[in-house]
């Protein structure tokens, strides 16, 4: 059991680096030209790197590629986002109140980080599997921008779709563009940050522990 759980742990990490390729590369202000140099004045090409590409993922890209990356970019600095804080919060003793299952675990009976989903002590698979599910509705049917099929927004990773705006709309045009950097920025560095705290929970099972600041060590 533990080769497959280490598998999925890789498979786990090799999703997020995925992710975080594309993590240097700008976000859109224009579209007149597809060119590179177009690129190296977006939203995300600031100091100290400025345009960053390593893996010439925009090499000749068009815009619609380019737009695509930035999707995924922004959605996996979501995601990554709201699981170091799901870490943090865990682990300082928060987690729901009441059962997971109908046999009476509770949230809190199941380890965190992980171990919540992988290892002797994770949930179960069937959990696992509408975890799954739920994911891929909102990936199919509900979280979607233009660049998915969804009804144009302002920028790749508008998730609006006329439903929701949280005074969006009522922002000027630097405001709008300096959010939007920020949340790429705080996007990139929660992708860093999740990655190395699932590389510090392996690194305990080889009695490597890490005393972290603010959540300590990831056992």
């Amino acid at each position: 059991k533990q080769p497959v759980n280490l598998f999925k742990m890789k498979l786990a990490i090799a999703a997020l680096l995925a992710g975080s390729a594309a993590a240097f590369a700008p976000a859109q202000v224009g579209k007149a030209t597809t060119s590179l140099n177009a690129f190296e004045s977006e939203i995300g090409a600031q100091e100290p790197l400025g345009f960053y590409d390593p893996l010439g993922l925009l090499d000749d890209a068009s815009q619609e590629k380019f737009e695509r990356l930035r999707y995924v970019e922004i959605k996996h600095g979501r995601i990554a986002q709201l699981a170091f804080l799901g870490q943090i919060v865990t682990r300082a003793g928060l987690h729901l109140p009441g059962n997971i299952d109908l046999e009476g675990n509770s949230f809190d009976s199941y380890p965190d980080g992980l171990a919540a989903l992988f290892g002797d002590d994770a949930i179960p698979q069937a959990g696992l599997g509408q975890l799954v599910l739920f994911i891929g509705i909102l990936e199919l049917f509900v979280m979607k921008d233009s660049a998915n099929g969804a009804a144009p927004g302002d920028f790749p990773g508008d998730f609006r779709n006329g439903f929701i705006d949280f005074g969006w709309d009522s922002f000027d045009e630097k405001t709008k563009l300096r959010k939007r950097g920020i949340e790429l920025n705080n996007g990139r560095a929660a992708m860093m940050g999740i990655l190395g705290l699932m590389v510090h929970e392996k690194l305990n099972e080889i009695d490597m522990v890490a005393d972290l600041p603010i959540i300590g060590a990831l056992h």
